[in-house]
């Protein structure tokens, strides 16, 4: 399975595609070959990041929906305790980050999940945690 990261639903759902580079329309790409072949998850506080900062009421209303076809990851106290120590280990390592993307790592390390993200954060946490990302074109 796939965790899908604010960036990437903001490059599909947020973004017109005549705005993207190369490498975002690929990476949109691989986001609509993962949800025709079912693997991707998303997790509630990523459905509010990409909800929030909508000035126009319709946008808001149409990804909402769109957003609705999936359902949220349920979490466990141990995702937000792994959490907490992953974000530990980084800090340990000089390396700050915020509450989501740690929520995130914790949420697909514990599962064993790939993370799909274009926030190049994920690579730095990625060299101090055991966190695995999709690889892009």
């Amino acid at each position: 399975m796939i965790l899908v990261d604010t960036s990437i639903w903001s490059l599909a759902l947020r973004r017109r595609s005549v705005d993207l580079n190369h490498q975002e329309r690929s990476m949109r790409a691989d986001l609509e070959t993962l949800l025709a072949d079912g693997k991707v998850q998303l997790l509630g506080v990523v459905r509010q990041e990409l909800l929030s900062g909508i000035r126009e009421e319709a946008h808001y209303e149409r990804l909402r929906r769109s957003l609705r076809a999936f359902r949220d990851v349920e979490l466990a106290v141990e995702d937000y305790e792994e959490a907490a120590h992953v974000s530990n280990l980084c800090r340990s390592a000089g390396i700050a980050g915020n509450p989501i993307d740690f929520l995130i790592c914790a949420v697909a390390i514990r599962r064993g999940w790939l993370v799909f993200t274009a926030d190049h954060d994920f690579t730095l946490y990625s060299r101090h945690l055991p966190l695995s990302l999709v690889q892009t074109r």
